[in-house]
């Protein structure tokens, strides 16, 4: 049974009525053929796909006690029948657990189940459960598969907000691509520039069993084209400067957050430009807050330069681009607010949808 949890709420939503236009309707971008099949569809996928997710439990702690604590668990499908793992005492990212160890395990697909071995424990996953045994077969640990929703998921922008995208007006981007289904493809750019702001952006990665690196479902938001925030399938890694949530060869993330392929995502932006005299000196960084499936990834970093191959620094403000990496990445939900640069102003705009703490609920399901 699955069991769906919803991480930590944002506060101050509020609702606003976007103008409808007519989209360009396009069929979703195919992956690049070297790299495997791209999975677009949870209901049409490969036989490996039902083993990965996430899995909630415990584990044994004590070897001379009956002591349990709280685990999580990644299962990572790599094509043909491949798979890994990576172990989380405390619980799963950013719910439990916050960094430290990782347990990491390695197997394959036997008939009806999945074998792994790792952390001196065989893991057993039966696609809904997973079982972990010592080398005398007693059983060490248990884990149900979970499905997390992003507290901040489904979130309507808030008054004076700038709708990017609603599933049906594009008018704001520069040839916006939109599958039958009403959902945004990768490869397009915000028609006017944007100072500082606030971003909210809901994303879906393809899932692509034989990717390997960067070529695992890549895109990113390239803030007034300079800064890139990265999207990529690095559910179960280490989480490092190139990987899902990080500034692009810049700064990792605090926590890797990334949810597993095909489940929809959340980025929270908070952005601030860095500010130049008349002569176009520096005088301070780029500063940037980064929430990622509603748990701060980035708080406040200080950002000296652009990332990756971003368009050079410089006092005036650039359109943000949703980058094509060749990858059928699908948005929806995107929208941003200007931050005013009256104290005022700004103070009301870091108001709207900061995070606050609150309870996991749990939905069991079938």
């Amino acid at each position: 049974m699955n069991q769906t949890l919803l991480l930590r709420p944002f506060a101050g939503i509020f609702l606003v009525l976007a103008a409808i236009a007519s989209p360009a309707v396009a069929q979703p971008r195919e992956g690049n053929p070297e790299e495997g099949p791209a999975y677009i569809d949870p209901a049409s996928t490969d036989e490996d796909y039902r083993f990965q997710g996430e899995y909630l439990g415990w584990t044994r702690f004590s070897r001379w006690g009956r002591e349990t604590r709280s685990a999580g668990l990644h299962v990572m499908a790599l094509g043909n029948g491949e798979f890994a793992a990576t172990g989380y005492h405390g619980g799963l990212p950013g719910d439990g657990w916050f960094g430290g160890d990782r347990q990491l395990f390695e197997g394959a697909r036997q008939g009806d189940v999945v074998e792994l071995q790792g952390a001196g424990l065989q893991l057993v996953a039966d696609g809904q459960t997973v079982r972990a045994f010592d080398a005398a077969g007693a059983l060490e640990g248990e884990y149900r598969k979970v499905q997390r929703i992003s507290p901040t998921m489904g979130a309507l922008p808030p008054r004076g907000a700038i709708v990017l995208f609603d599933g049906s007006d594009t008018s704001r981007l520069v040839n916006a691509a939109v599958t039958p289904d009403g959902l945004l493809q990768s490869g397009t750019a915000t028609t006017d520039a944007y100072g500082d702001f606030r971003m909210h952006a809901e994303f879906r990665l393809p899932y692509k069993p034989l990717g390997r690196g960067q070529n695992r479902g890549n895109s990113g938001l390239y803030l007034q084209g300079r800064y890139e925030v990265q999207i990529l399938d690095t559910f179960g890694l280490e989480g490092v400067e190139n990987e899902c949530g990080a500034l692009y060869r810049t700064r990792r993330p605090d926590i890797n957050m990334c949810f597993p392929p095909l489940v929809w995502q959340t980025y929270d932006i908070d952005f601030v430009t860095p500010q130049f005299d008349a002569d176009g000196s520096k005088l301070s960084d780029m500063r940037i807050s980064v929430w990622h499936n509603g748990v701060l990834v980035h708080h406040q970093a200080a950002i000296p330069n652009k990332t990756g191959a971003g368009r050079p620094e410089g006092p005036e403000p650039l359109p943000t681009l949703i980058q094509d990496h060749r990858n059928p990445v699908m948005f929806r939900n995107v929208w941003l607010v200007e931050k005013p640069k009256s104290p005022t102003g700004a103070k009301i705009a870091a108001e709207i949808a900061t995070p606050h703490s609150g309870g996991t609920i749990a939905q069991l399901g079938p």
